[in-house]
């Protein structure tokens, strides 16, 4: 299934949700196109590595930045086109209500939030790894996970391939992202169990997924709590 478009409205610009997506592709076009060295040099010393922070140490090569600051670093890093467009896709259909919601400085704060989540839960277990992960799939999987909870009845306009056909269905984001969500939790737990090490992080979607649930779930209850209060100018409901 890949999803096209969802019917569920914005009412404010979503300047901070086009800024990343922005910066991802900028990133990825200098690394592959003008960087003298491209993305095999630069991305394992900007890559998040699991060993180094579960020992404390920037192992070789050197990272360019203090190896605390490497989970911010690697989510706007991608190691092809396939997964960059893809990643895109998903901030692109799901993270412009999610910005509307919670307004532009809170939306970059829960972004970066979930992807240091991400990287926090792939460490911690694959302590011992030295692949740099790249990219931004954590941090979106939070918008994924917060879209869940804000708009489970929003409607997905989402190609699926049936054997040689291919046809478009409206599918709720509960269902959807359901879906994407039970794939992900499959792939990782199946990566533990055979103690495989491919080459997507699942756990890390996985961390950056319940992270958004856990911030968008707590941001509704508090919402209950003062049922008083006001609506923003321009905000829509998270019934939808």
């Amino acid at each position: 299934m890949l999803p096209l478009r969802d019917d569920n409205p914005s009412h404010t610009i979503p300047w901070i949700n086009g800024l990343l997506i922005l910066i991802n592709l900028s990133a990825f076009v200098y690394l592959r196109v003008l960087h003298p060295h491209g993305m095999e040099a630069v991305g394992p010393r900007l890559g998040f590595i699991p060993y180094e922070f579960s020992h404390g140490i920037d192992v070789a090569p050197a990272n360019l930045v203090p190896w605390p600051l490497t989970p911010l670093t690697a989510m706007f890093l991608h190691a092809g086109w396939l997964h960059l467009l893809g990643n895109l896709l998903y901030l692109w259909i799901f993270g412009d209500n999610v910005e509307d919601l919670l307004g532009h400085r809170r939306y970059l704060g829960f972004y970066l939030f979930c992807g240091i989540a991400a990287a926090a839960l792939h460490a911690g277990v694959n302590a011992d790894s030295r692949i740099p992960a790249l990219g931004a799939s954590g941090a979106i999987a939070g918008v994924l996970g917060a879209y869940l909870v804000l708009f489970p009845r929003a409607r997905i306009h989402t190609l699926v391939f049936l054997g040689i056909y291919v046809k478009t269905f409206k599918i709720p984001a509960v269902a959807l992202l359901g879906y994407w969500a039970l794939i992900q939790a499959a792939s990782a737990l199946a990566e533990y169990r055979l103690q495989t090490a491919g080459g997507i992080a699942w756990f890390a979607h996985m961390g950056g997924f319940a992270a958004g649930l856990l911030v968008a779930s707590l941001m509704k209850k508090n919402r209950r709590r003062r049922p008083g209060r006001k609506k923003r100018p321009g905000k829509i409901s998270a019934a939808k």
